[in-house]
Formats: C-alpha cells, structure tokens, sequence
C-alpha cells in the first residue's frame, strides 16, 4: 500500500510495501534456489550459482515492477520465472503479468545487445510464470489463461498461461511461506496489526519448523518488514479520515480517486477500498461505472 502525505513520503512507502517478506525471502539465493527446486524437483543438476534474480526493481515512482523474477542457466539463460504473491483473488494479475513478461524480456534484450529489428532469429529463455495465491478462495483453478478470462476464449491473437500455486509439496518452501501467511493470518485476528502479532507468528512458525531456518537468521528484519507494512495500513487509513473531515475537496478527491484505482489494480474489492479510504461504497463503485481504466479491472 501506500501512503499519500508527500512526494517523498509516497516514494518511500511504495518502495517499502513491495519489500515484503516474499520479497525478503526469496531475494536471498538459498530460498530462491528452494524455490526453483520446488518447481522443478526433477532437475537435479542445476546448482545454485546458475540462478539469477531479474526482479523488476521501482526506481522510478511509477515504474512497473514485480514481486519476483528470475532466470535458470548463468550463460546461456534457457528458463524465466516470474512468480507474483496473491492473498486476494484478482483475474487482473494476468494482464500484470503480461506486462512483466513484456518488461522483463525488454531488458533482457537490451542488457545482450540484441537486435529486434534484424532479420536472425534472436534466442529468449523459456518464460514460466506463477501465481501463488495464500487467501481463502476454495476450488481454484490450476490454470488461469488470458484469452479465457478476458475474450471468452475467442482471441487466437495473444495467449497467456498462468499455473497458480496453493499450497505447495508438504515441507517444500512454497509450503513453508503459505503456512507462514496463514499462521500470520490467525495472529492478526487474535492480536490486531500489533507487533505481538508479527512476534507470536515468528514464535509459532520457528516452534513448528516453518521458514525456521530464515525467521531465525532474520527476526529483526521481518518484524521491521511486517510493522513497516502496518505503518503504512494505518497512514492510508489516516489520510482517509483526515480528508473526510476536510469535506475531500476537489484535489484530495482526485488524488482519492487514484488512489481507488491502484488498490483495485491489487485487487481489493470495493468494499475494503470504501473502508480503506473511509468513502462511501456508493461512491466507490460509482468511479468503478464511470472510470474506463478501472472497469478493465473488474
């Protein structure tokens, strides 16, 4: 999320909030080396030095970036990853995904030299690409398909496949981190968005042999990533009564209204953006009718 204060300050949260635990964990090569044995348990000669991560980075403040990225083979790249974290259910991450792929290929292109305009066929890695959902939807698919979701399979044009990842293999590190997000869950309810919360989670989950090995070698760092994200609930939650009792006049409507558009861009429905924001849901849903961007991601 986001908080609205000033330029600055929105730079900062951006950046901060996408440094999530996902992010934190698998940024570290041993659990993204994990990770690719996870997917690809049959692979028993790829070593861990051959992973390279290609994330997407937010140097600018409305650049696009991902939750992760990365590549199989040091010098011949001949696999691309990109995996998003999901605990809302939202069609949408298809065309975000989309737009990584895009992106990410751009710069691997561009880092080689190679030239789109020539008549040689240049060599791309092969793209895999993952959801892992952590929310409580039951009865997903496996698969999740662009010209399924968006042109009722009627688009032979532009294709995009998306296998989602529920659950894991039991012990694995895609089991480990959903375990993590759902033991995280139940604290929040018993504890609210408290540090205690963040430190019962941590506590449980070492107790249990969950990301034991990680949370130990970096409990300071994930209690500060977890209270940073807190923070920055409480700022969005601020900046909604604060313009509420300012009656949102026309330039905090606007900059609300944005606002109402990135967080239906992530998912959110319009129920949590109307609470989020402290706006009516008639409100909400009325620039949901009325916006053409943000009828795309409905």
């Amino acid at each position: 999320m986001e908080a609205f204060y000033t330029a600055d300050t929105q730079n900062t949260a951006k950046q901060a909030a996408k440094d999530s635990l996902f992010c934190d964990l698998f940024g570290n090569p041993k659990y993204l080396f994990q990770l690719y044995q996870a997917l690809h348990p049959e692979d028993v000669s790829t070593t861990e030095d051959e992973i390279g991560n290609v994330t997407i980075k937010n140097v600018l403040l409305n650049q696009i970036y991902n939750d992760l990225g990365f590549m199989v083979g040091k010098e011949h790249p001949r696999l691309m990853v990109l995996l998003e974290a999901q605990s809302t259910w939202t069609i949408n991450i298809l065309v975000r995904i989309l737009m990584y792929l895009a992106n990410t290929w751009q710069e691997y292109i561009e880092s080689r030299k190679m030239n789109v305009y020539g008549s040689k066929r240049i060599s791309l890695p092969k793209p895999e690409l993952y959801v892992i959902y952590t929310g409580d939807r039951k009865n997903g698919p496996e698969w999740i398909s662009l010209s399924d979701a968006f042109f009722a399979r009627n688009s032979p044009f532009v294709e995009l496949r998306v296998k989602v990842l529920y659950d894991g293999k039991k012990g694995d590190i895609i089991n480990q981190y959903v375990t993590f997000t759902k033991v995280y869950n139940e604290q929040v309810s018993r504890y609210g968005r408290t540090r205690q919360a963040v430190l019962e989670t941590i506590r449980i989950c070492k107790s249990e042999n969950v990301l034991k090995e990680y949370l130990e070698s970096r409990e300071k760092e994930v209690v500060d990533i977890m209270m940073t994200l807190f923070d920055q609930e409480y700022a969005v939650e601020r900046y909604g009564e604060e313009k509420k009792a300012e009656g949102l006049a026309e330039g905090a409507l606007k900059q609300a209204k944005e606002t109402a558009f990135n967080l239906k861009a992530e998912g959110f429905s319009d129920t949590m953006i109307a609470k989020i924001l402290h706006i009516s849901l008639d409100t909400i849903r009325q620039w949901s009718e009325g916006d053409s961007d943000m009828k795309l991601l409905q």
